[in-house]
This record gives structure tokens, sequence and C-alpha cells, in this order.
């Protein structure tokens, strides 16, 4: 009996003094098991947190909400911090949208997306980043796994990232992604992520996400009494009234004779531009800080699109192609084809095939460049190359 006592004795101090050596912690083998098992169970899951770009001259954060259902659905809402503008991606029964609620305007994709495509703030395009990289780096800090991989974007000068895991719940708590010279290029901070989150059965459809910024939008009937007879555009539309599926303030996004009818409801003459809201000075001419080698501006033309002044700049050299500069005026689009480019700090929508046309909206200017020859990794580099860039 006594010998029995000794030998169990025994095993449970060389277990002690094996588990203090590190025994039994979970290697980065038997993590990558763990992630590639959770996403195969499709579980739903809800985060929300902030993204933050280095990619300009300034840096840029951005609130970003994510949702994704057993059924493949996401929704994803990423809304410009400063400037309280909102874009919304949606993926559902009937294909892949991108809405900017505030302009009214939707675009409607069949296509793949994201399986196609890695997003820094997807579940599934970090675990899987984790998976695919044979050759990945692993440490632990504190109650975090910290993997180091190779990125996978459609922007080439992203090159590595680091991605934090809780180790209870393998949920993303940081990834912080980098160019070749080890450059922080961008940063997402969760601040909530929830497992077998549930959602109401419209919430990943179209239409709830296109009006509900209308409806958190509107004034009330205190507002209006309280509101100056002189400028109508101010009822009811503050900040704060603003939340994460919503777009921006009329007060400071929309010129004075969109807010009015936005506010108010009522027919304006904001519809017909006169002829000094016209001029491209109040439109305000972007100009991409980064333009391909050998590659110049030709020239700057006006034009109209509608009875929306624009401003159409062209290049030439190597590659060749033009952009159009417009504030539109709100108002609905028909669905179209294409495919989704990340922007970073927006989503654009990429269309045609032998002439292309890359679209995406910023600070209320609708961008179009189109070409026939500029490759799409150098339209995303001249697209990204507007953010930060004042209107001249």
């Amino acid at each position: 009996m006594r010998r029995v006592t000794w030998v169990v004795a025994v095993v449970m101090c060389l277990a002690l003094v094996l588990a203090g050596c590190g025994m039994g912690k979970k290697d980065a083998g038997s993590i990558v098991k763990d992630l590639d098992h959770v996403i195969s169970k499709a579980n739903s899951y809800q985060a929300s947190g902030s993204m933050i770009l280095h990619t300009g001259s300034q840096p840029q954060e951005y609130q970003v909400e994510v949702a994704f259902s057993p059924d493949h659905f996401y929704r994803i809402s990423l809304t410009n911090a400063s400037k309280d503008v909102t874009q919304i991606v949606l993926r559902n029964e009937e294909g892949v949208f991108v809405l900017t609620p505030h302009l009214k305007k939707s675009f409607r994709f069949q296509s793949d997306w994201p399986e196609n495509q890695g997003q820094v703030y997807l579940f599934q395009s970090l675990a899987k980043s984790i998976i695919a990289d044979k050759d990945r780096q692993f440490t632990t800090d504190n109650d975090m796994y910290v993997f180091d991989v190779a990125a996978n974007y459609q922007n080439e000068q992203l090159s590595r990232q680091k991605i934090w895991l809780n180790k209870k719940t393998l949920a993303p708590a940081q990834v912080q992604v980098s160019d070749a010279n080890q450059n922080v290029m961008v940063q997402v901070n969760f601040t909530k992520f929830e497992f077998d989150a549930k959602f109401d059965k419209d919430f990943f459809q179209m239409e709830r996400n296109m009006t509900s910024w209308n409806m958190q939008t509107l004034p009330t009937m205190s507002d209006v009494k309280a509101a100056d007879a002189n400028h109508p555009s101010s009822v009811g539309v503050t900040d704060k009234n603003l939340t994460a599926t919503g777009g921006q303030s009329d007060q400071t996004k929309v010129q004075d004779g969109q807010k009015a009818a936005t506010s108010t409801g009522t027919k304006t003459d904001a519809t017909k531009p006169d002829a000094a809201a016209s001029k491209p000075q109040n439109i305000g001419i972007i100009e991409p800080s980064y333009l391909p080698k050998d590659v110049v501006k030709q020239d700057i033309t006006d034009m109209k699109l509608g009875e929306d002044a624009a401003v159409l700049l062209r290049y030439k050299g190597k590659y060749n192609f033009s952009i159009v500069e417009v504030r539109p005026q709100a108002k609905s689009v028909s669905l179209q084809p294409g495919d989704i480019v990340d922007l970073g700090f927006t989503i654009g929508v990429l269309t045609g095939e032998d002439k292309k046309t890359l679209t995406w909206t910023n600070d209320g200017v609708e961008f179009r460049l189109s070409t026939g020859d500029l490759p799409t990794n150098e339209m995303i580099k001249v697209a990204m190359a507007t953010e930060g860039q004042s209107g001249k």
C-alpha cells in the first residue's frame, strides 16, 4: 500500500514539474486545429470596434460593426469617426450589396464575397490567414495568443499582420497589418466580440438598412417648434441622433438646399443647382496624391451629370484614365453588377471588363475612375490616394 501511495505521489510531482515547464500548454498547431473547427461550424457572431488607417498623411479612424449568421449572411458597417458618414456592406440570399444610406444609393453583386477576398475585420479572414500560413510565428501575451502571419489583401502594400486571439474563446481582440518595412498601416481594436449572436429576421435585408438612416434622423415635433423658421435645415438633425446604422449629419455634410429638403421633406430649388453651385470650386477638385509612373495630368473640365455639377480630370501617359467627381443629389439608383473593392477608408464598386470603372464615395463626393488599360491594383492605389486630400 505504501508503495502504491509513493508511486502516485511521484507521478503527481512529475506532472506538476512538466506543467511548470510548459507541457500541457497549447501550441500553434493545436490552436490552428481549434480555429479550423470554429470556422467550419459557421456559428454566428457579432463584433464592434475601431479601425485606424495610417495609409494617408493623417491617421483616419472608423467605427466598425460586423455581423455574421449561420446562413453565411454578413452585415458590415463602416462609420468615419470624424465625418459621421456610414457605408454598409450586406450579403444575403439575394446577393451582395454596398449601401450608402445618406445618398440613398445601392449597388448589387452576384459574388462570392467575402469568401474570395480577405477583410481585416472579419473573423473568417483572420482565422484562414493563420491556418494557411505554414511559416506562421506564434507567441503568447498574458491572456492572448499572438500570431504573426502573411497578409492576403487587395492592397499590395499590406504584407504581414499580427493577430491577438483570446485564449478562452479564440475571439480576435486586435489586428495590426504592416507593410514590407514593418510600418503599421491598419490597426483594428475589437471592443466587443460575441459568438452565437441572435439577429432579427430582417437584420440583413437591404430595405431595413437603407431606411433606418432616415428613420433615425427624422425631426421630432418639439424640434420643429424650437427651430428657427429661417433655418429649417437645422431641424432635429444633430450628431447625437446618428447611430451605427446612420449616415451623416445634414448640417455639416449636405449643401444648404439639400439640407432643407432632407429635414423638412418639402421640395426646394436645391434639386436644380444654380449657376454658382455649378462652379467646380464649390465642389472642390480633389486630385490623387499618387499617380502611376510615366502618367501626368492632362486637363480638368467642368461638366454636369444630370442636374449635378461635376468635374472631369483626365490623365495620360503609360496608362490613360479619367476621374469624374460629383456631389450627387440624394437619390436611388438601380442595382447593377460588379465586384467589391476594399479601399480601406471606404468600399468601392468595380464594373466593366474591357473598360473598367471604379466608383467610390468619400465625404459626400462620388468618384468614378474609368480606364481601358490601367491595372486594377493601380486603380486601387489611385483611389486610395484621394483620401485625406482637400478640395482645391
